[in-house]
């Protein structure tokens, strides 16, 4: 979906976590200035039951979807961690979010840490103070935002912007392409 501000695509990352769930709004096109409309964390406390906490997260992006009505919304793809209990609860925050997108009929596509870092840095493995510097750098900030989730937030969203849009088309051209090998395939059994 392109903007009335001349193609333009407004996105929503979403880095999940249950104590701190970052979220940011991006908007902009390959080639063209981005612009950061907001980042922060919905918080949780972990003193609160998990039903609560998951309900505090999808209110949280629930807002953000009604303020900022994205186009697109990027989550961070949840990876085996050492803690358990942390990736559970990355877990259950990112399903949240998908629910959150998914209910609205938005697109949602997950990148992994790697995959941001690589867009955002051009080195999947550079830490969170690279990918701070980077993010500030793009955007013309004086400086990271924060806490550390949102600008990881805010990182997913450009990756999706820079990347996401050929991913779409990438897939579109399997899709047509499946699609015409499927009519092939049946225009010969007859």
């Amino acid at each position: 979906m392109a903007r009335e501000t001349g193609g333009d695509v407004r996105v929503l990352g979403i880095d999940p976590g249950l104590t701190r769930c970052g979220v940011a709004a991006v908007e902009g096109a390959i080639g063209r200035p981005l612009r950061l409309l907001a980042a922060d964390a919905i918080r949780t406390s972990p003193d609160t039951e998990l039903p609560q906490r998951l309900v505090r997260v999808e209110r949280g992006i629930e807002e953000w979807l009604d303020k900022y009505e994205p186009d697109a919304v990027a989550v961070e793809r949840v990876f085996a961690q050492h803690n358990l209990s942390t990736v559970m609860g990355t877990a259950q925050a990112s399903g949240i979010a998908l629910v959150c997108a998914a209910r609205r009929g938005l697109p949602v596509a997950t990148h992994t840490p790697s995959e941001a870092k690589a867009a955002i840095t051009g080195n999947g493995r550079a830490d969170k103070k690279q990918v701070g510097t980077m993010v500030a750098r793009i955007l013309g900030l004086d400086g990271p935002p924060k806490p550390a989730d949102a600008a990881d937030a805010v990182a997913l969203a450009i990756c999706h912007i820079w990347r996401g849009g050929a991913q779409a088309r990438v897939a579109q051209a399997q899709q047509d392409f499946a699609r015409k090998v499927e009519l092939a395939r049946r225009a010969r059994g007859r």
